[in-house]
């Protein structure tokens, strides 16, 4: 099963990759080696490659049926794309659209683009090339794009992002084209899509960084994109990734939110964890712990 149902929300996971996309002691260089290893029982294979350290990920879309209309929630990393300083998402070329298209999703369907942020695996199928050209992949949607990032990563500002390299071309080939085809809505503050969504900001992993929000009936849920990237950070949200534009933000950010789950009883959707995709969490003491798993099935590793 790829469908939960949350109120009157039914929320799909359409995959683009699922494995290994770098080593965690790349990734996470602040986290100690021994405490994977600790909790390799269930770490493993999920989020956790023991025989290479491998950080295990998914780049998934998060398809969102509210009060009558698509909405996608990140839209992964595209193909045939130069990421000349990003090697393993370089020239992709995965069946995404028809992982849509067997969801029910057809590019024409889609009503509303959300953006959490502007990361490189984040943005990718805002467009398609087609020709010569990069065309917005949704002809019909308007895309949510947080201002702050907008602003942050945009080449012909004045901000230097700490990771600008990994993210070269990004922004000509996956934002500005949607913007420029007058797609684009930068919102800043809040943005109430519907009855059932809001979004609020979430800083920290980028200045622009946001959290989908979902209130509906007595379910509730936050998609909080790039505020989690392993369950041992919804242990304990101190732990950050080394691409935290903020770190400090980030920790707060990420307090902040599981504090909120913990509290109001919300399924936590990360934008890249595989095994079951999301879970509900608890207190533990000034920490938290994961009470129970989503319903989603666990995926199987896919080639790029």
């Amino acid at each position: 099963m790829q469908s939960i149902t949350l109120g009157d929300v039914e929320v799909t996971r359409v995959l683009e990759f699922h494995g290994r996309a770098m080593g965690m002691d790349e990734f996470f260089p602040d986290i100690p080696a021994e405490l994977f290893e600790a909790e390799r029982s269930w770490l493993a294979p999920d989020f956790w490659s023991p025989a290479d350290n491998g950080f295990i990920s998914a780049v998934q879309t998060w398809v969102l049926r509210s009060a009558g209309r698509t909405i996608l929630v990140d839209t992964g990393v595209g193909n045939h794309k130069e990421r000349p300083y990003s090697p393993h998402w370089r020239h992709l070329n995965t069946g995404y659209l028809g992982n849509l298209a067997a969801a029910g999703v057809r590019p024409e369907d889609v009503d509303i683009v959300i953006n959490t942020h502007l990361h490189v695996d984040h943005v990718g199928w805002n467009t398609r090339l087609v020709d010569r050209d990069w065309v917005p992949t949704f002809p019909n949607a308007t895309y949510l794009l947080p201002r702050l990032d907008f602003d942050y990563w945009n080449p012909l500002g004045e901000h230097r992002p700490k990771r600008a390299l990994s993210h070269q071309n990004v922004f000509e080939d996956s934002v500005a084209p949607v913007h420029e085809a007058g797609l684009a809505e930068l919102w800043e503050g809040e943005r109430v899509i519907d009855e059932n969504l809001r979004l609020l900001p979430a800083p920290g992993h980028t200045p622009g960084s946001s959290v989908l929000h979902l209130s509906s009936g007595s379910d509730r849920a936050v998609f909080i994109g790039d505020l989690l990237h392993t369950p041992l950070q919804m242990q304990d949200p101190t732990h950050n990734c080394d691409f935290e534009e903020d770190p400090a933000t980030a920790r707060a950010s990420r307090r902040r939110l599981l504090d909120f789950a913990a509290d109001n009883t919300a399924l936590v959707v990360p934008a890249h964890f595989g095994g079951h995709g999301a879970a509900e969490v608890g207190r533990s003491g000034d920490r938290f712990e994961i009470k129970d798993w989503a319903a989603f099935d666990r995926p199987e590793r896919s080639n790029r």
